[in-house]
């Protein structure tokens, strides 16, 4: 059930490092990959708003100064013919028309042509409309032209009754002054100004300072002479080009470039639907759109590959670790029984020289049977029977003798095979009250000889832990050996102590505390006793192998060790260790 659970959670960890590999694998590339497009994303559309404004503004600069040049060149046209033609020679019929015909050659926006006095009779004319003899004294265009010598009207119906407008000049002043006037061709100025083609919605066309129509529309159905609701919602009138978006009454967002024209009392605009404006804006979108999608495809596949292959290292990398950890504890095992060699070979030595004399001993007595054999007679039978019943006694007791060392030596050398063989890392229930004497048990001759008393206090209520057999009896010898050592170095042969302690602090853990009364630890060294190849030791008696592979081994079952020491006190290792049921 523990080994279970215990998978349980290695599983759950190892999807916790696969998410987390996979994450980071994503995200770590994703954000300067988003930021990248990003970026050049923000600084293209920049650049193409900016582009589009300005190409904007300069089609609405070149579209003024076109029809600037031509309501110019219209006026200079009349002012050639009052600088060059007299009043009287204008007021004949045929030399009026002979003008007119003059003008259409120059551009063939005129449609007629009238001469009027300093009282805004109609005095001539040439022309379709019967217009000669009208007054205009109180019109405003004629008020303007005897003002300003020059003017240019807004579109009007006036007596024809038809939208129109005029360019008229002055000459001469007070009652002598005069004016000619020419109207221009309403539609040949519409065509003129809404030539401007920009895309698939580019407009231009002509407001004056009301908002009113001088030119017509291609959207909004908005004609000559008709309000234009939207002129409300532009900015105020400046001198130099404006751009700006704004959305018509039908909710269409536009670009709009406006500049003034006739000394701004008309207003060039020129708009284009933003979404025709930014129609390449919108197509990098859409493939910055497309690029991110097969980037970020690209990069999950790459992640999902990458994070696959790093897991796999990190199993094979796993595996070797195992693979070294059990070979870096199979050669503290090699160093103990090393080290303890020597006490193992005095143990044995022992119980070898008690079977030897046993052996010397039951030759002479076979020796002395058989001497019993060869002199043995009818007189003193009874005597040698008693004789060689007790040579007989004693044979047996020494056979006994044998047989009791023998396994005393069975005992050494199979508890030193157990601690040596080579075995597989396997967990299972280990009870202390069972594991720990049989380990205490190997070092007890070795105690007994330094003269050191051992003290146990092995619960035996306690529940059991998961471990590996062999690798726990590491520990406890390893600490065992030490505390000998330590013991040995202090105290000599005589008033040496060790304390073997084994509780259950809770039900979630068991302790063992093994307690010296050894020369301690120096605190310099605290730090370092658990990292691997430090040792105390003079050369040839330690590794420094045995402490880290001991905490390695209490980590790996989710244990925990520690020390506790005083120079000159001793010192004491607290292993805690998780309990199951």
């Amino acid at each position: 059930m523990m080994m279970g659970k215990r998978n349980l959670k290695q599983t759950k960890k190892g999807e916790q490092v696969k998410r987390s590999i996979l994450t980071n694998m994503i995200v770590v590339p994703f954000i300067p990959f988003i930021l990248a497009i990003g970026v050049s994303f923000y600084y293209f559309t920049i650049t193409i708003e900016t582009n589009t404004a300005s190409n904007l503004e300069r089609t609405v600069e070149d579209h003024r100064d076109m029809i600037e040049s031509f309501l110019m060149e219209r006026t200079s046209d009349l002012e050639f013919i009052t600088d060059t033609t007299r009043f009287e020679e204008m007021n004949q019929r045929e030399s009026l028309n002979t003008l007119f015909e003059k003008l259409k050659k120059r551009s063939t926006a005129f449609i007629d042509l009238g001469l009027f006095d300093s009282c805004g009779v109609h005095v001539n004319y040439a022309g379709a409309y019967p217009l000669k003899g009208k007054h205009y004294q109180d019109a405003v265009w004629f008020k303007e032209v005897m003002k300003n010598g020059t003017y240019i009207s807004d579109i009007f119906l006036g007596y024809r009754n038809y939208p129109h407008f005029v360019i008229a000049v002055r000459k001469g002043t007070g009652d002598n002054a005069w004016a000619l006037r020419a109207t221009i061709d309403t539609q040949y100025f519409d065509r003129l100004v809404s030539k401007v083609r920009i895309g698939r919605t580019g407009e231009s066309y002509i407001l004056n300072n009301k908002g009113i129509s001088q030119t017509n529309r291609r959207s909004n159905d908005i004609r000559v002479m008709e309000n234009d609701p939207e002129y409300l919602n532009f900015p105020p009138l400046k001198d130099h080009i404006q751009s700006f978006i704004k959305s018509d009454s039908d909710k269409n967002i536009y670009l709009y470039a406006t500049a003034g024209l006739k000394n701004n009392e008309w207003l060039l605009v020129v708009r284009q639907e933003k979404e025709d404006a930014y129609k390449s804006l919108y197509s990098a979108l859409y493939i910055s759109l497309i690029i991110m999608v097969i980037g970020g495809a690209v990069i999950i596949v790459l992640a999902v590959y990458m994070t696959g292959r790093i897991l796999k290292r990190i199993e094979q990398l796993g595996q070797e670790k195992q693979s070294l950890g059990n070979q870096l504890i199979r050669a503290a095992q090699l160093a103990e029984i090393g080290e303890m060699a020597a006490g193992f070979a005095h143990e044995i030595n022992n119980p070898l020289q008690i079977i030897k004399s046993e052996q010397a001993l039951i030759e002479i007595l076979l020796e002395e049977i058989g001497k019993f054999d060869e002199h043995a007679n009818a007189a003193n039978e009874a005597k040698d029977t008693d004789e060689e019943n007790a040579a007989m006694d004693e044979i047996e007791a020494s056979l006994d003798q044998i047989k009791l060392q023998v396994n005393r030596c069975a005992d050494i050398t199979h508890a030193i095979l157990k601690f040596g063989r080579k075995n597989e890392t396997r967990q299972q229930r280990l009870i202390p009250s069972q594991i720990i004497p049989e380990i205490i048990y190997m070092i007890e001759k070795k105690a007994k000889v330094g003269g050191i008393d051992i003290l146990k206090d092995i619960s035996q209520d306690s529940t059991a832990f998961m471990g590996d057999p062999s690798q726990f009896q590491q520990v406890l010898l390893n600490l065992f050996n030490n505390a000998l050592d330590t013991i040995t170095e202090r105290h000599g042969v005589s008033g040496g102590v060790l304390s073997i302690t084994s509780f259950q602090k809770n039900e979630h853990w068991l302790v063992i505390l093994i307690r010296d009364n050894g020369t301690g630890i120096r605190p310099e060294n605290m730090g370092k006793i658990f990292s691997p190849f430090f040792t105390t030791k003079p050369v040839g008696k330690g590794t420094g192998l045995g402490l880290s592979v001991c905490y390695g081994i209490i980590e790996s079952v989710g244990g925990t060790m520690e020390v506790k020491s005083e120079p000159n006190a001793g010192t004491t290792f607290v292993i805690s260790l998780p309990a199951v049921n």
